[in-house]
């Protein structure tokens, strides 16, 4: 079971990012060709390395002097997507505008047709997956960027209301502090009328009675 798991990681890790390595001969002023069917907005990498055979020594080695032409084109529209020079060994890049065939060429910088040399070329062609849309990034962004200020605003009336609500608590314990005063003060003046009052009726109550025993 964990086999079978194993196997189909890989092979939907195969199928993301697709690459093809390959070597073969060619001669002087040939031309080798591959057809690649690419999806739209795909991005596509190659390497290529490229020997030449040397009778001197009887092996092939990189010579300086060889540079590799690189052509890519629409096999539908015939749209030249890729016309480039390099080094005998180098990187060419492309993305594909329209889905369907592209032709990937390659050839040598000699010209001689009377030239005998032979070129062992190894390529390396890795698709990509799709491109990023960098106006939808932006967009995103854009769109985060704005919730982000919404959330700061709201976060800032949340502190205004709060801030609101503490001045408010403040004044309602000043005044309820000051009406708790004002009510032990009025309790404490009415004890002193009320003494005050008691002790000039048990005044009068003695004059009275003083007035009435001298009768």
């Amino acid at each position: 079971m964990l086999k079978r798991l194993y196997s189909l990681s890989i092979l939907l890790l195969s199928s993301a990012l697709a690459a093809n390595a390959l070597h073969f001969y060619l001669d002087a002023n040939e031309k080798r060709c591959f057809i690649e069917e690419l999806p739209t907005d795909t991005v596509v990498e190659g390497h290529y390395r490229a020997l030449e055979w040397k009778e001197q020594s009887q092996s092939y080695v990189i010579d300086d002097n060889l540079g590799i032409h690189v052509d890519v084109e629409e096999v539908e529209s015939g749209h030249t997507v890729v016309k480039t020079k390099g080094p005998s060994d180098g990187k060419f890049t492309f993305t594909s505008h329209d889905a369907g065939d592209h032709s990937i060429c390659l050839s040598t910088n000699y010209t001689s047709w009377f030239s005998s040399t032979h070129i062992r070329l190894y390529l390396d062609i890795t698709v990509g997956t799709t491109r990023a849309d960098s106006e939808h990034d932006r967009t995103h962004v854009s769109e985060v960027a704005a919730k982000v200020r919404d959330l700061n605003q709201k976060l800032e009336d949340i502190r205004r209301e709060q801030q609101y609500q503490r001045e408010r608590e403040a004044d309602y314990r000043d005044l309820s502090e000051t009406t708790n005063s004002r009510a032990v003060w009025y309790s404490l003046a009415q004890i002193v009328v009320l003494v005050i009052t008691c002790a000039w009726q048990l005044r009068h109550l003695k004059n009275f009675f003083e007035d009435r025993k001298s009768r």
